[in-house]
This record gives C-alpha cells, structure tokens and sequence, in this order.
C-alpha cells in the first residue's frame, strides 16, 4: 500500500479556505437577516404606532369619562352644572370650571390651596399650575405648550351647556343631554387649566379641536356622561347642531 503524504503548505491551504468559506457563509446569513429584519420592522411598524395612537385615545375617552362624571356629581350635589367661569364684580372670567370640580375628582388637596379671592393666574394661584390633575392631561398631545396645559375644554356659549357666569341645569337642556356636547378635546387649542378659557361654537364650527389631534378626529364629551370619537370631516352644521342645548335640532349621532 502507498502512503501518501501531504505536506503542511497544501493543509494550509485548505485550511484558509474553508474558513474564507465560513466567513462568506455567515456574512450572507448576517445580510439577510438584516435585510429580512428590517422588511419586518418596516411592515411591524405602521401597526405598533396605530396599537400606540389606539392606546392613547382610549385613555384620553376614560379622563373624559372622569370628567363627565365629575360634572354629573357636581349637579346632583348643586342642582346645576358648574358655570363657565366665575367672574369679578367687572364680568371679567375669574376661575374656570375646571377648578369648581376639583373636589369631585379626588383632587380636593388642589381646591383647598387655590384662592378664590385672586384671579387664577396670580402669583399664589399659578404655583397650582404644576399640580395639575392627571385626568386634565391628554395623552393623545406629544408637545405640550407650557406647564399645565389641557386640551379638556367645556364648549362655552350663550346656547350650549355652558353659559358663561351662568350655571346650567340640565333640565335646560331641551334638546337633550345625549344629544348636546359638554366637553371637547380640543388639540388645536391648548389652555392653562386654571384659566377660564374654553371653546366657543364659532371655534367648534371652524374646526379648531381637530388640528394636531388624534388622526382622523377628536372626542367629544357628551351631557350624558358617554364619549364619542367625531370624524374631522363631520358636516359643520352638524357639529353647531350638537353644541347648543335649545336650538330645537334633531341630531343623529350615528354620524
């Protein structure tokens, strides 16, 4: 029998081969997992945002909630909503309504420190505007315009539900609670929560509540307490007909 002998430069050599082939093996694994990886980012991405939005508005709908019930309290403890504001011997907005049912949001600690005796933005009554209550804060907002700012905003008019220094009873409502909006959220409009400044039917009507919001729409806080996600392309005459709380319309809210 022959032997042969193979010398150490030829095992050399197909050593370095066969590790240049591993080496070529795994970066083609490594492309296309990288490859692959990023297809599935790209195509899991759209949905994770949208789960994210989703979340976010569902949260936004339960501090609603909160607040529908809060002013449902208020009621049945005052026999009328909470007015707008309250104003100054002058007329001039004092305190927003959003302060007034404090105490029914399990926040009564924030409503012993504020001073109704100043106006909201005095230097006592504007320390209070760090301590903000969660449910006054949308979660749907990504920039907030300063400290305490809400998008929780009551549609303020001469006829819808809030009137101004004048308090409302939900008996006044002749069109219906269910059918009349309470509170809007209002992305287009941030205020300070102390301040007694809300959404008019004219800033309803020109859309404001929708810009920088949810995609598609916003929520609106109706009298009965439920909340409901209106479309941003809503007829306008539409959104007038919801806000005021007399005007005789028939209002279907199947939109």
């Amino acid at each position: 029998m022959m032997l042969r002998i193979v010398s150490p430069h030829h095992l050399r050599r197909n050593g370095n081969s066969n590790v240049t082939v591993i080496i070529i093996v795994l970066a083609v694994v490594g492309f296309a997992f990288l490859f692959c990886g990023g297809i599935l980012v790209a195509l899991l991405l759209p949905a994770v945002q949208q789960a994210r939005a989703a979340a976010r508005r569902m949260q936004s709908s339960n501090n609603m909630k909160q607040i529908g019930l809060a002013l449902h309290n208020y009621h049945d403890t005052y026999g009328t909503l909470p007015p707008a504001y309250i104003s100054d011997e002058d007329g001039k907005p004092m305190h927003s309504w959003r302060v007034l049912i404090l105490p029914f949001l399990e926040a009564d600690y924030i409503y012993q420190q504020y001073d109704f005796n100043e106006p909201w933005d005095s230097p006592n009554n504007r320390l209070l505007l760090s301590q903000m209550p969660e449910v006054y804060a949308d979660p749907t907002v990504d920039e907030v315009p300063g400290e305490g700012a809400t998008a929780y905003q009551a549609v303020a008019d001469e006829s819808a539900m809030f009137d101004g220094a004048t308090a409302i009873r939900f008996h006044d409502v002749t069109d219906g609670i269910s059918n009349t909006v309470m509170v809007v959220e209002n992305t287009g409009k941030l205020v300070p929560w102390l301040k007694p400044d809300d959404t008019s039917i004219e800033e309803l009507m020109q859309g404001v509540e929708f810009q920088d919001g949810p995609v598609g729409g916003t929520q609106f806080l109706f009298g009965d307490g439920s909340v409901q996600f209106i479309s941003e392309n809503i007829d306008r005459q539409t959104l007038h007909d919801m806000a005021t709380r007399d005007g005789g319309e028939a209002v279907d809210r199947g939109f």
